[in-house]
């Protein structure tokens, strides 16, 4: 089953990219739309736009979805619900789909919805309390991001109809239209993990592996990033440009500070895809949108790989994860860890890899422009503790003594898992210069000093030697941090954000939600509400019922009864 499914994905993927590829050169995109209903002047249509981007960004989708689905059969052989897990994968891809071709905020939800129902059904898929409680972060954390479109999708219908794209020039300076961009950056903050939101993007590594290369390579997180990179137009310039460079550079930080500290191989790379997609988001509120959707793309390819990847060794060394456990990988898995050096390359922006043509002009841009310095420390520092979190882990795992105890199986001889890192290697190569050909077609024009041109290559190098030498004597380096362990703990621990959004807030606003529900719902609303109300209405209702009865007792009470009001009132 997984084999023709991967066929189907991988001949749309070919088709896509080819049409995104005459889109871009032809400069056409088609709109397709047909309605469905029709409500006092508002017509709920469903709409289709195939651009450019939208036919680029599905065929890498689908690509990707492919390999991952054909690396599962072999990752998830022997699993009893095996075809239960590829049934969720495919709706997963078909929940992206819908949200990646949807200009309508009404269509955008059913695939935005769809995304946070099935991660939620797969980091589950694991049946134990971890798994759970992080499947529990996960939905309700991107509850807040659904409550958000929906708050927008009201706020819209205010236009008479829901394809965004119609509206966002136009109507550009309008409250209506500030307050909606401010309901589709809290959703992609959700959906995309940026701070405050960054808590269950590391949570959600509870899911199978190849679950982990397609969540984080190219569908759930990178969801809030395609969406505000169409809602750009409107957002260009404004306050919420400028928050979103603040809160990008800071989630990008903090993701690096924290994979120098994680000793779990899944979260260091979690962690990596929550530092670039903090980059993403940065560089959008510089209003640079293609740069942010040519850095997803190329992201997309390498991070795949760099799951991959991963879930061969873990699957190899024992179910182990902890990257203390693994070394001198290179002699017992020669493949696997040349495409993993290949894709943390490619992850560093090294020279004419995939991630330097889109990282280095991000940069590059970024270090041209108007940037304050809180924001250009960011960019230097989360760039040097790129390159330190990526040598500190090929320092672990792939050099150094080998860890794993006698009765061990690391070896490269599954096709099935190491076949589709093949195709996804040579994306990690390639793909960056095609990519950059097709959608930056002409030259930026970066004018800046030689310090500032070479500053990007100097905290590379420089990251790479203090993360490869600090971790050479890693057991003095392991002493010396009990000097500093409050620093330690705030920094390994993504300044606290995971105990914050569960046992900080979340935990008091699941109480205090229900206390408001006891009292609320079940208490004066059900006394004075609905239920007060029926045995008012029935006991009124017996009474109009008595009287229709003709009865000869009742007329004589009423005539008795007007009689003495009378008198009274003479």
């Amino acid at each position: 089953m997984y084999v023709s499914s991967m066929v189907f994905l991988l001949m749309g993927s070919i088709s896509s990219l080819i049409m995104a590829v005459v889109c871009l050169y032809s400069g056409v995109g088609y709109f397709i739309e047909w309605e469905i209903i029709s409500s006092n002047s508002n017509s709920v249509v469903m709409t289709l736009i195939l651009d450019w981007m939208s036919l680029m960004f599905l065929g890498f989708v689908t690509l990707i979805s492919s390999m991952v689905l054909y690396y599962s059969g072999g990752y998830m052989e022997g699993d009893p619900n095996m075809n239960r897990f590829i049934y969720l994968v495919l709706m997963f891809v078909v929940s992206m789909v819908a949200l990646i071709v949807s200009p309508n905020l009404i269509s955008i939800l059913l695939g935005w919805d769809g995304l946070g129902l099935v991660s939620y059904c797969l980091v589950i898929y694991y049946q134990n309390e971890k798994s759970a409680a992080a499947g529990m972060l996960t939905a309700l954390s991107n509850r807040v991001g659904d409550v958000a479109i929906l708050l927008g999708i009201s706020l819209m219908s205010a236009y008479g109809g829901w394809n965004f794209v119609f509206y966002l020039n136009s109507i550009c300076g309008s409250e209506a239209m500030k307050m909606l961009c401010f309901l589709v950056m809290l959703a992609a903050m959700t959906k995309s993990a940026q701070i405050p939101f960054s808590a269950w993007l590391p949570a959600a590594m509870a899911a199978p592996t190849p679950v982990s290369a397609l969540v984080h390579s190219s569908t759930l997180v990178t969801a809030g990033v395609y969406l505000l990179v169409r809602f750009e137009p409107a957002m260009h310039g404004s306050v919420y440009s400028q928050t979103l460079l603040l809160l990008g550079g800071t989630t990008m930080f903090m993701a690096g500070l924290g994979a120098n500290f994680e000793y779990d191989l899944k979260k260091i790379i979690a962690l990596s895809t929550l530092s670039q997609l903090g980059v993403m988001m940065s560089i959008l509120g510089f209003g640079m949108p293609d740069l942010a959707f040519f850095h997803l793309l190329s992201h997309a390819l390498f991070k795949a790989l760099l799951f991959m990847c991963a879930g061969v060794i873990i699957h190899s060394a024992k179910d182990y994860q902890d990257i203390r456990m693994m070394g001198g990988l290179t002699k017992y898995m020669p493949l696997t860890t040349f495409h993993l050096n290949l894709a943390n390359l490619a992850l560093c922006g090294m020279p004419f890899m995939a991630g330097f043509y889109s990282k280095d002009l991000i940069l590059e841009m970024a270090f041209m422009g108007s940037i304050n310095y809180i924001s250009f420390l960011m960019y230097v520092f989360a760039t040097g503790l790129t390159v330190c979190y990526t040598a500190r882990l090929t320092y672990y795992s792939v050099t150094g003594e080998f860890n794993m105890g006698s009765l061990h199986t690391v070896n490269d001889e599954s096709s099935l898992l190491t076949s589709p890192m093949m195709l996804l290697s040579l994306g990690a190569v390639s793909a960056g210069a095609m990519l950059s050909w097709l959608i930056v077609p002409y030259p930026y024009m970066v004018c800046m000093s030689s310090f500032y041109k070479s500053l990007v290559l100097i905290v590379s190098g420089l990251g790479a030697w203090v993360g490869y030498v600090l971790n050479l004597g890693s057991f003095l380096y392991v002493l010396n941090s009990f000097k500093y362990y409050s620093m330690v703990v705030f920094g390994g621990s993504m300044w606290f954000l995971p105990f914050l959004s569960t046992q900080g807030i979340m935990q008091k606003f699941l109480l205090n939600g229900f206390d408001v529900f006891k009292m609320g719902d079940q208490g004066w609303f059900e006394n004075k509400g609905g239920y007060n109300l029926n045995k008012s209405l029935m006991k009124s209702s017996g009474l109009l019922e008595k009287m229709q009865d003709n009865s000869i007792k009742l007329y004589m009470i009423t005539f008795l009864f007007w009689a003495i009001l009378s008198i009274m009132i003479m």
